[in-house]
């Protein structure tokens, strides 16, 4: 399992290129990149190439040794539950939610969102129901974390039954329902933060992270920097965000790699297609495939021995 961003750079690595052809300083570019020296990061998300691939396998060394996980961390469930603190007008985040399902469903797994129908008429979600390449979405009527969390442990169960290739359940859950105290048991225990990469989203993250811990110790908290321009950028955030969650609660965050700044994105939320299917050669689309990829691997590992 990804615990830093330096584990998962070498997906989102640039090709720079001169008049449509790679450059003789390809290879030193790599290279200088995966030494994550900021001075030589792309700077802009059009320099951002088809990623490299992993093939996600049950074996230790594709999971990062995520075995080791306490049982207190490891979901019980044949598909295991995200979280994904999301406001009610955060049209990009759950945009941004939404696209990451539908390739997690390309990948061949199973992949529903859930979310509560407290605001039927939210722009955050398209309709209700089988959507892009098997994924779905569907609305429960949810009024609390507690409420929420037996309705996507329901469709865990459900959708396994169905599923040869794993996959998730990524639920949307209402930011001010996480400050509603300590639950007795605390619910969801593997959950991400969709942060951009300023200092004051980032703070915002960091005080959802405490949040989040103070409910429940236990919780695992992985973060994907999005609307970047260049892995140094990227970098740079993820390293602040980890350093005062460490010191400042002891928890480790667990990198998701990063989401590039790309028109792309604000073209499909408008149009409301998805990403992959309305510009499948974007940049965006390919670093969605890639964070996707990133979490379907740890998924798979939350339900293997």
């Amino acid at each position: 399992m990804p615990r830093d961003l330096a584990d998962v750079l070498h997906h989102f690595l640039p090709e720079l290129e001169v008049d449509g052809q790679s450059s003789p300083a390809t290879e030193d570019a790599r290279a200088t990149a995966a030494a994550l020296d900021p001075d030589e990061a792309p700077a802009t998300p059009s320099e951002v190439a088809p990623s490299r691939r992993v093939e996600a396998t049950p074996s230790e060394a594709a999971i990062g040794g995520a075995r080791d996980r306490s049982d207190a961390c490891t979901t019980r469930f044949p598909l295991p539950i995200l979280g994904l603190p999301i406001g009610e007008h955060d049209v990009v985040r759950a945009a941004l939610t939404w696209n990451l399902a539908i390739e997690t469903a390309r990948l061949g797994a199973s992949a529903i969102v859930v979310a509560p129908d407290s605001s039927p008429n939210s722009p955050l979600w398209p309709e209700p129901g089988i959507g892009p390449l098997g994924s779905e979405l569907v609305l429960v009527p949810a009024r609390n974390l507690d409420d929420l969390y037996r309705a996507a442990t329901d469709l865990a169960r459900n959708r396994s039954r169905a599923s040869k290739h794993g996959g998730i359940v990524f639920v949307r859950i209402p930011p001010p329902w996480l400050a509603d105290g300590p639950m007795p048991t605390n619910p969801i225990r593997w959950l991400l933060l969709l942060a951009p990469s300023n200092r004051r989203d980032l703070d915002e993250a960091y005080e959802l992270a405490k949040t989040l811990h103070s409910a429940n110790p236990g919780v695992e908290v992985g973060v994907t920097i999005h609307g970047v321009e260049a892995v140094a950028e990227a970098r740079s955030a993820f390293e602040y965000l980890s350093r005062i969650s460490q010191e400042q609660l002891g928890i480790v965050l667990i990198s998701y790699g990063l989401l590039v700044d790309d028109l792309h994105v604000y073209r499909a939320i408008a149009a409301q297609r998805p990403i992959g299917l309305a510009h499948p050669q974007a940049p965006a689309t390919r670093a969605l495939m890639d964070v996707a990829r990133l979490l379907h691997e740890d998924a798979r590992s939350r339900t293997l021995g």
